[in-house]
């Protein structure tokens, strides 16, 4: 089992990560590693890694789309409003804003779609003020990896919804069914966990003031959002339109089950709505892709390496070498179903495609130790959830790092993904295994 593909290859990724190699080629390295571990030659594995990489080319599509998206709604200056009102709550106890934080990041995924494309415009003229109640911005990680994360796993609206749907339909190709209204009750435990995570973060971990330096650009948006006679921002009519394309944006992702199309009515209502002119959706666009750009490409290697792991059959193989010591019993299946799960979330980096791999060995399995379809759904969406947070090639990692290491005082692994792993990963895979065996 020491020598799978998987283990070897996301022990790979591990490593290289740790040692702040870059997420792009600790993944690139990672993959090629699974492919000669795999006993692929070069060759080979690098053309299945490339013909991969479109499993989620409209996952990356939708992400630019949406960075451009969200690049229009800063541009047409509302932002600035939330920025203000978060501003004025300065003397507020800073675990308050920090619960803030999270509950607006939850209807990034649910009411507004934008998901992490917000995180780049929102959080970067606030970090002065982080630094201002000397908040440990890896409790703001956090927070935002707690709001990306969590509404996905139980409530079937926006990204919840796409993620529900997902476990149904292979859950079905499998031979198990289980109606879409039953997910979320499967789910519900498992979504305790991440509140349990989000309380020992902010009340407990990383409650104590820790210091940065006020960068050259932090002192400027500092002296124009702490001044108290600084003008702000009014209500202006076009922001009915950009709060109109927000809600045609949500309402074509519900009906279509699309965010490409989402976003891109939201787009065209902007600029029907002149809130941005064509002339300068050049700039605009650019703006959107240097926010979700690099995160787009990382989704579409990951994806790469994701098949490279299934067409060698080794997360199959993974899970026939530990069934051996499963035995009969519903808690050490249960656990190492789990396990299995956060090893390949890890390396992939996204809970939505691993899901796929999973159920293809997972209900089987779950059948045969006589699990329920809730507890079987439980285990998969809990598996599937497992390594997101904490792996350096998720969305739910990568877009905290875009907007607190915009001063250069945030490291990607150190700072995020080793807090939200600790914080979220624990308390899921206990959550879980008590799903699993409960329901």
């Amino acid at each position: 089992m020491l020598t799978n593909p998987v283990v070897v290859s996301v022990l790979v990724l591990t490593v290289l990560s740790l040692s702040r190699v870059h997420v792009i080629f600790a993944l690139l390295i990672a993959a090629i590693t699974a492919g000669l571990v795999a006993n692929l030659s070069l060759t080979d594995t690098v053309s299945i890694f490339l013909g991969g990489m479109g499993g989620q080319s409209e996952t990356a599509l939708s992400y630019v789309l949406l960075g451009i998206f969200a690049a229009m709604i800063a541009y047409s200056g509302i932002t600035s409003i939330l920025i203000d009102k978060l501003l004025e709550k300065k003397n507020r106890n800073k675990i308050v804003l920090l619960l803030m934080i999270a509950g607006l990041t939850c209807l990034s995924g649910n009411l507004i779609p934008v998901h992490i494309a917000f995180i780049p415009i929102l959080i970067p003229p606030l970090l002065l003020f982080f630094n201002h109640l000397k908040i440990d911005r890896r409790a703001v990680a956090s927070a935002l990896t707690f709001g990306l994360k969590m509404p996905y796993l139980v409530i079937p609206a926006g990204y919840g919804l796409i993620f529900h749907g997902i476990i149904k339909t292979e859950m079905k190709a499998n031979g198990m069914t289980i109606a879409l209204s039953q997910i979320p009750k499967a789910m519900a435990i498992p979504a305790i966990g991440m509140f349990v995570g989000l309380f020992i973060a902010v009340f407990f971990s990383y409650r104590k003031p820790r210091d940065y330096q006020d960068t050259t650009g932090d002192k400027a948006l500092a002296e124009v959002g702490a001044a108290k006679d600084a003008p702000k921002r009014k209500f202006q009519p076009k922001d009915y339109v950009t709060i109109g394309a927000v809600v045609i944006a949500l309402l074509t992702q519900v009906v279509f089950g699309s965010l490409v199309l989402g976003a891109l009515a939201g787009i065209i209502i902007i600029f029907i709505g002149r809130v941005v002119k064509v002339g300068d959706g050049e700039q605009v666009v650019q703006d959107g892709v240097k926010l979700m750009g690099a995160i787009a490409f990382v989704m579409l290697i990951a994806s790469g390496y994701a098949t490279i792991l299934k067409e060698t059959g080794a997360v199959t193989e993974l899970v026939e070498a530990v069934n051996t010591v499963i035995g009969g019993s519903k808690l050490v299946g249960a656990s190492v179903l789990l396990l299995i799960g956060l090893l390949v979330t890890m390396g992939i980096g996204t809970s939505f495609g691993t899901v796929p791999i999973l159920a293809t060995v997972f209900v089987p399995l779950c059948m045969l130790m006589g699990f329920s379809p809730l507890a079987t759904a439980a285990l998969i969406g809990t598996a599937g959830a497992l390594g997101d947070a904490g792996s350096p090639a998720s969305d739910s990692t990568l877009g905290p790092t875009a907007g607190l290491n915009a001063d250069g005082q945030h490291n990607h692994i150190w700072d995020t993904c080793v807090p939200t792993f600790i914080h979220y990963n624990i308390p899921l895979f206990i959550f879980g295994l008590i799903a699993a065996l409960v329901l």
